[in-house]
């Protein structure tokens, strides 16, 4: 259930889009901005949260656009990072403080890696969970890298189309969904046979994990019944349209003072290549004051509601520093 002291409010970033915020610790602390990712809500981050807001930061978390409480703005081109990114520069501009720090995981860790790139002013450090930073490549769009990587079944690619992965969706009851994709467990890319849904590729059976609960479930659940999936599907859906809009960064490097974590059963650390990057020096080349690394034993994507408090302490304590 969500921590003591939660303050929720709605705060508009873009004509027609509000966002809904949920925040704790003291308004004039330093600001943590905490950015969700697929298929999340600012929910996930409760433990951090309250984590952050008893050492005196000021925990902020949205529910990005498309999801939870926020609105869902009906063109599918309207997710793509630069729309992602002026929203949380708007969110930071209402905070009234003039540097934040910023922890994201998941889409909401390509969000943050694009935010230090766009707007490094405004990010004091961060803290990427489950996905690196890949500069952009002139080479090919982000879709092709991953089809020559996993092939054209892998899940990015089959969300590409709208209306299949909804259908697909909604052939399963929205316990079942939530439960069956937190209980990843298999440390492989997410390939979906021909002829199987994205729920039937998964290597869980739908049994709630030891570290979420019933009513953990039912708010997510109650949540997605109102939005569906569809706006979060279109941030995959706008991959290659960032790749076009791109083209003036590519080969920029991210040069905020950054920490990565990552379960060591997460199918995004176990897709091909990306070990190599991150423990052979391309990762740091990239992000140039990588401070740390750290690899979770046992642990699987939802890696900040799987093990909270040792998630909590690494975040508390990088930002601490700065």
């Amino acid at each position: 259930m969500e921590p003591e002291g939660v303050r929720h409010r709605t705060v508009e970033v873009a004509r027609g889009v509000r966002l809904h915020v949920a925040e704790t610790g003291p308004e004039d602390g330093p600001a943590v901005l905490l950015v969700h990712g697929f298929p999340d809500l600012w929910y996930g981050w409760r433990h951090q949260m309250a984590a952050l807001a008893a050492r005196g930061f000021r925990a902020v978390a949205p529910d990005l656009r498309g999801y939870g409480d926020s609105d869902v703005p009906p063109a599918k081109d309207s997710y793509t990072t630069f729309h992602l990114v002026g929203d949380l520069v708007a969110l930071i501009a209402d905070l009234g403080q003039p540097q934040v720090f910023v922890a994201g995981h998941d889409w909401g860790a390509n969000v943050a890696w694009q935010l230090c790139l766009l707007r490094p002013d405004l990010v004091r450090a961060l803290v990427s969970l489950s996905v690196v930073y890949h500069p952009r490549r002139s080479e090919g769009t982000t879709l092709q890298a991953i089809r020559a990587f996993c092939g054209e079944d892998h899940y990015m690619c089959r969300f590409q189309d709208p209306g299949i992965a909804e259908a697909e969706f909604a052939l399963y009851d929205h316990r079942h969904k939530f439960k069956t994709i937190f209980g990843m467990r298999k440390p492989d890319p997410i390939i979906l046979s021909k002829g199987r849904t994205f729920f039937e590729s998964l290597d869980s059976d739908g049994t709630l994990p030891a570290w979420l609960s019933e009513e953990d479930i039912s708010y997510y659940a109650d949540k997605f019944e109102k939005t569906g999936f569809t706006g979060g599907l279109n941030f995959y859906r706008c991959m290659d349209l960032n790749w076009e809009l791109s083209a003036p960064w590519t080969g920029a490097p991210i040069k905020v003072a950054t920490k990565f974590m990552v379960g060591d059963l997460d199918a995004l650390y176990n897709t091909p290549g990306v070990k190599d990057y991150i423990h052979k020096g391309g990762f740091k080349a990239n992000v140039p004051n990588l401070e740390d690394v750290v690899i979770l034993e046992g642990v699987g994507h939802f890696l900040n509601q799987e093990k909270p408090a040792e998630v909590s302490e690494h975040i508390c304590e990088f930002f601490s520093k700065f």
